[in-house]
């Protein structure tokens, strides 16, 4: 089967736990170790989230206020690199007969999505009020009160084409089954001129990994986290855990947009890639098209 997999950054470190230079180090070794049975046996392709690197650039920031912080896109290029070297370190003695392959991936966005005009994305570090008016005025960011204070929101445009699929199709058909990719990718658009310009703006992993099982024809997209299921009513008392359902199911449902809800429209997306109409030769010759999709289910998250 040709898996592919989202880590999520809470699977990679802990809520509570404060990230060091080896950030992800110790938890890499109990959780992505898990995935290597599935390496060994399967077409792998491991995505993951961004939080580790994120929450060390944080603190890495806040000891050098003074200092204006590297471009998004930059900065999204230097997690992808840093955490795929962490889980490749780990995977690579478990897995001694497979190559694994480390990819920094670029996403393209449309320039005119309207995610650039309502950005909503909260990224970087808590401040108070006060702190955070001034910081906005001084760096020209946007800001949005949450829970516990004030942080930054950037946009979270939808992805569009991930430029090193043709680069990852090969290396998966060759058998390079732990090719790894992080975040949602780094946000480019496309220039007049026909190059490629970053953006500010965070590509939301989730949807990015639905993208790429779809466009490699997976059999299985995994969104990997750290809590039991997905749960409707939650944080209530009247909580229940989803272990099943349609996609028209559970769109009908509200979701938090910073957490379970683009898991979720992930899991919905693929699966609705995946009843699309398929054509067979003798389809093909008739002019008809054969659907031979399974009956519609999805299951959401696991714990990692």
């Amino acid at each position: 089967m040709r898996l592919v997999v989202a880590l999520g950054g809470n699977a990679l470190l802990r809520r509570a736990s404060r990230p060091r230079p080896r950030c992800s180090a110790p938890t890499c070794a109990t959780r992505p170790r898990a995935l290597a049975p599935l390496a060994r046996d399967h077409e792998l392709v491991l995505t993951h989230g961004q939080r580790p690197a994120d929450r060390l650039a944080r603190l890495q920031a806040e000891a050098t206020a003074s200092a204006r912080p590297d471009p998004l896109d930059v900065l999204g290029a230097e997690s992808e690199a840093l955490i795929g070297y962490l889980i490749e370190q780990e995977l690579a003695p478990l897995l001694p007969e497979r190559e694994i392959a480390t990819l920094v991936t670029l996403v393209e966005v449309d320039a005119a999505d309207r995610a650039f005009a309502a950005p909503t994305k909260p990224i970087g570090p808590r401040y108070a009020e006060a702190a955070a008016r001034a910081i906005a005025r001084e760096r020209g960011w946007q800001i949005a009160s949450v829970e516990g204070g004030f942080r930054r929101v950037v946009p979270s445009p939808e992805p569009h084409r991930i430029r090193e699929l043709g680069v990852i199709r090969t290396l998966v058909e060759a058998g390079r089954r732990g090719d790894l990719r992080g975040g949602g990718g780094i946000p480019v658009v496309t220039t007049q001129a026909g190059g490629l310009r970053g953006v500010e703006a965070v590509i939301d992993k989730d949807l990015t990994a639905a993208l790429l099982a779809t466009e490699l024809g997976a059999d299985a997209l995994l969104l990997l986290t750290d809590v039991a299921a997905v749960y409707e009513d939650w944080p209530r008392p009247c909580e229940r855990a989803i272990r099943s359902a349609r996609p028209a199911e559970l769109r009908a449902r509200a979701f938090a947009a910073g957490s379970m809800g683009p898991k979720v429209e992930a899991a919905c997306r693929f699966r609705r890639a995946r009843r699309r109409p398929r054509r067979d030769r003798r389809a093909r010759r008739r002019g008809r098209v054969c659907s031979r999709a399974p009956p519609e289910r999805s299951c959401v998250v696991e714990r990692c």
